[in-house]
């Protein structure tokens, strides 16, 4: 049997922070030309070993060997000459700069003392073709789709000669298409003799494209597995230690009053393109409404209105009868709204304060956590405690700061937040993104209980099988109108993806 030249290899690598250890004595070889799924739950503790290959991080004990050499990174310039590239979770471009200026920034090819574009634009462009990454070089960052600037990250990579590449919950914020785009790309990657690792929590991908698997639990390795001997009932076995069910226990559907209703909704953007197309569309107590669409199709800007968070053009929306015409966020937060926003770090949390502050974001004011002069630390430490354990919100502390936290535990503190605030109606945007799977059954539940209990849940996602397995009715959404509206124990995956395409309508 040929042997498979390691690329990279961790021995016993361990990280702490504080008296916190996020890494404990992990293994972990790459192969070259294989693609290497890194599998965990939220917390586990997989960015932070990646961040340590990338040089972010140094290791408090273990080894680091790229291509069979000892090495200590000492930062992410290291490990960029070292070949180590890393496309991270959160873009890291400079929205007002083009392609060719994101790309090349640091590293820009010169003539005598000014920038040669002309050169860097090229191979920019031939980079892009050779690797089938369809990324115009000249276009401007901050008009580029998410999945066109995750290309962006990919191709910054390469251009700096990356040979193993780190994907860090890539696919967190794609579409279906661009999930199914960057799959092909990592094969083709592959192809060309790069090595890929992915830390991902979707058992399908992994058993799509990797060819093995390491599962690291609560900081510490447990198993790597050939995925041509495993399956995904396995995987998740080994990522939470116990068996999950995806079955989710509904009552049956029996809708209340109407709690949204909202009535020809008209936006039309600065240029004149219509953003929102006469929408009109109601939820009822008990149930869960929710609406496909590919992203970029008014989705945004429709959950923002009802929170009066945009103003559109004519159109009228009512929560519990009431027009929420001329009330401000707050207001429309105090009739009973809550509502988890696709960006959590825009909308949805103070990055540099800590878990306990962002628990009560929206209700600081009142008097439960407020004297008139000061906030009531001790009681708002101890609800978060309470919070942090009710939700398996992963970290030190409910002092830890929010920014350095897992992209899924901090998902997990806006939708502690907004779930114990007891809505009437609950707007819902992606809530599993970047979640792992015993996360995300867990916030499915939670959902449920919710409508059971008779709130009404207006659920925005791009997880088909998440619309298919919550919804009771669902509404498609293209090009800012509503073009149909389908029954999930009537419809499919297939049928759901060609309505989101504006077809088979």
């Amino acid at each position: 049997m040929k042997r498979v030249e390691k690329v990279l290899e961790l021995k016993n690598i361990s990280k702490k922070f504080g008296e916190f250890y996020a890494n404990k004595n992990i293994n972990l070889e790459i192969g070259r030309g294989q693609i290497h799924a890194l599998l965990g739950e939220n917390g586990a503790g997989k960015s932070t070993l990646m961040s340590t290959v990338f040089g972010l991080h140094q290791p408090d004990g273990g080894e680091i060997y790229v291509y069979e050499r000892q090495i200590k990174i000492e930062n992410p310039n290291h490990a960029i000459k070292l070949g180590i590239g890393m496309v991270h979770q959160h873009f890291k471009l400079v929205e007002d700069f083009t392609v060719t200026e994101n790309i090349i920034l640091g590293m820009e090819p010169k003539i005598g003392h000014r920038i040669n574009m002309k050169s860097a634009t090229k191979e920019v462009k031939d980079l892009s073709e050779k690797y089938g990454l369809k990324v115009d070089p000249n276009s401007k960052v901050e008009n580029l789709a998410v999945g066109v600037q995750q290309k962006v990250e990919i191709l910054k990579a390469l251009y700096r000669g990356a040979n193993i590449l780190i994907f860090d919950e890539p696919t967190a914020v794609l579409t279906p298409d661009e999930i199914g785009e960057l799959l092909d790309i990592m094969k083709t990657l592959v192809a060309e003799g790069k090595s890929i690792v992915l830390i991902t929590h979707k058992l399908n991908e992994i058993m799509s494209v990797a060819d093995k698997c390491t599962v690291i639990r609560r900081g510490e390795y447990i198993k790597t597995v050939d995925i041509k001997d495993t399956d995904e009932n396995e995987l998740a076995q080994l990522m939470v230690g116990k068996t999950i069910s995806k079955q989710l226990d509904k009552n049956p559907f029996n809708p209340a009053d109407k709690i949204l209703e909202i009535n020809h909704l008209h936006l039309v953007s600065k240029s004149g393109r219509k953003i929102l197309d006469d929408v009109s569309l109601t939820v009822h107590g008990g149930e869960v409404l929710g609406i496909a669409g590919v992203d970029g199709n008014g989705q945004s800007e429709l959950v923002e209105s009802i929170v009066n968070m945009i103003e559109t053009n004519t159109g009228e929306i009512k929560i519990k009868g009431q027009s929420t015409k001329g009330k401000s966020i707050r207001d429309i937060f105090e009739s009973g709204v809550s509502y988890v926003p696709a960006d959590r770090h825009k909308h949805g949390l103070v990055l540099d304060k800590n878990i306990s502050e962002n628990l009560i974001l929206i209700e600081y004011y009142k008097k439960q956590y407020n004297d008139g002069l000061n906030l009531k630390k001790m009681l708002i430490r101890d609800e978060g405690k309470q919070k942090m354990q009710a939700f398996d919100i992963r970290a030190e502390s409910e002092a830890t700061i929010v920014r350095g936290m897992s992209g899924g535990n901090q998902q997990k503190v806006i939708l502690a937040r907004e779930i114990s605030r007891n809505p009437e109606l609950l707007i819902i945007v992606q809530p599993t993104r970047g979640l792992d799977i015993g996360a995300i059954n867990f916030i499915h539940n939670q959902i449920i209980r919710l409508r059971d209990q008779g709130v009404a849940i207006l659920l925005v996602s791009f997880e088909l099988e998440e619309l298919l397995s919550l919804s009771d009715r669902i509404n498609i959404i293209f090009d800012g109108k509503i073009i149909g509206q389908v029954d999930p124990n009537n419809t499919n995956d297939t049928e759901l993806g060609l309505m989101m395409a504006g077809k088979g309508v």
